[in-house]
């Protein structure tokens, strides 16, 4: 039965879809069967693997939640042959207001996917930058999250909420919900300031702070425009090295 990892956190900019993507990405050529879940209504995740659905096409989580069709249904091959995508739309907006007067609304992701949990070794969910009906739905269809922390002070102190929304779904929907672990992404080691928020983060958090650091790489930020992860990109960049890693110390830690 696969694991369901959320990719999780309401501040923007942390590098959440890069990381999303190229996780599955790298989890896929290490031979596991991944499902990558866009649950962004801008859509970043889907475009980054090169498919854009259109307005009525019913193929989108959108679809999914409000029950018109089966997850099953959204499913798309993308170019890495393990990896398959249920792809987003900015309709799936209009998703937070037609699911608040829906019984059990917090669960419909996770009721959705109880028929494809067999299927894949990982699902991983890019949830939104924001702490909303469907970011609560992705929690508590999860198992784990993953935090992509940027090292900068800010992006520290932005960790309060989220962690109490966790705590939340945990007390609430989902008590067997657990922190996989904090990423370091964007990272720049020619910078004293991220070393030292890297040293902060591990002093709160200990093994809770993957080892995996995921460095500043220009490579790494022209992958989404060509629509593919950057293991199809640049496979000799840091970039490419780096989330490799990470599946692998991912792995390692779900034997």
């Amino acid at each position: 039965m696969g694991k369901i990892i959320a990719i999780a956190n309401q501040k923007g900019g942390v590098g959440k879809t890069t990381t999303a993507i190229n996780l599955a990405a790298s989890l896929a050529v290490l031979e596991k069967k991944v499902l990558i879940i866009d649950a962004d209504p801008q859509a970043n995740t889907t475009s980054g693997l090169n498919f854009s659905p259109t307005e009525g096409s019913h193929r989108t989580l959108y679809e999914i939640l409000i029950g018109s069709i089966k997850a099953g249904d959204a499913l798309v091959q993308t170019e890495i042959a393990n990896l398959h995508l249920i792809p987003s739309h900015i309709n799936l907006v209009g998703a937070e207001i037609e699911l608040v007067k829906a019984p059990a609304r917090e669960s419909i992701l996770r009721e959705a996917l109880q028929d494809l949990k067999e299927d894949y070794d990982f699902i991983i969910i890019d949830c939104s930058p924001s702490l909303g009906l469907i970011t609560v739905n992705s929690l508590a269809a999860s198992n784990s999250v993953i935090i992509p922390v940027q090292p900068e002070y800010f992006a520290l102190e932005g960790l309060g909420k989220l962690l109490q929304t966790i705590r939340l779904v945990q007390n609430r929907i989902n008590p067997d919900l657990t922190i996989e672990g904090f990423v370091v992404t964007m990272f720049d080691g020619r910078t004293k300031a991220h070393a030292q928020v890297v040293a902060e983060l591990r002093e709160h958090f200990g093994d809770m702070v993957f080892n995996t650091i995921i460095q500043r790489n220009i490579r790494l930020s022209e992958a989404p425009s060509h629509g593919v992860p950057i293991i199809l990109y640049d496979v000799m960049c840091n970039g490419a090295a780096n989330y490799l890693t990470l599946a692998k110390e991912l792995l390692e830690k779900n034997i």
